[in-house]
């Protein structure tokens, strides 16, 4: 079984190349995003929670060499939001009350789904562009409901949840890269 999940999972990555302009725009807005002063939001659920998370630290932290921290959070991590929003408004409101709480026109929100159809990453979308919010959905499968949505749909083609999602932790580390490689290089340095 190793070697067909690591043959399914070269294939799956090999298939990138179809949408590498896309996957470059995508990264590319992003970067003006930052440049401008503005943030990074992400959300998802399960697993792209995490994925989520681990973009948002690889922006405020660092992808691979010294620079200063730039403004990007993951929806996904404060307890407190998504228990009290749950509570109050429903599970399919958790992301998009944050989006209309802490989003400006000139963000970017990445809403990452692996089937396309998350609820309330769609909610989240459709809070974001009501707002002047770019939006980029990292989805998976045939994009479902989610791909006509965004801005820029970013569709990992696979039935796999796993392969999905191994490609999209690949095209964030990808995007983290050409952000930083376009973001001022110093600790000190601004924008």
């Amino acid at each position: 079984m190793l070697d067909t999940m690591i043959d399914q999972h070269v294939r799956c990555l090999q298939n990138l190349k179809t949408i590498a302009p896309a996957i470059q725009a995508a990264g590319e807005t992003m970067l003006a995003c930052l440049l401008a002063g503005a943030k990074i939001m992400a959300c998802g659920n399960g697993g792209s929670a995490g994925d989520a998370q681990h973009f948002a630290a690889e922006i405020v932290g660092r992808f691979e060499r010294e620079r200063r921290a730039y403004p990007a959070v993951a929806l996904t991590t404060d307890t407190s939001i998504l228990t009290a929003v749950g509570n109050d408004y429903g599970y399919r409101e958790v992301f998009a009350r944050q989006v209309e709480g802490l989003g400006r026109s000139g963000d970017v929100l990445i809403g990452i789904s692996t089937s396309g159809h998350s609820d309330n990453v769609i909610r989240a979308v459709e809070s974001a562009r009501s707002m002047g919010i770019a939006t980029i959905g990292l989805l998976g499968k045939d994009g479902g409901a989610l791909k006509s949505r965004v801005d820029r749909a970013i569709v990992v083609s696979s039935d796999t949840t796993a392969r999905i999602q191994e490609a999209h932790i690949f095209i964030l580390h990808y995007w983290a890269w050409q952000i930083e490689s376009g973001l001022p290089a110093g600790r000190g340095d601004s924008v």
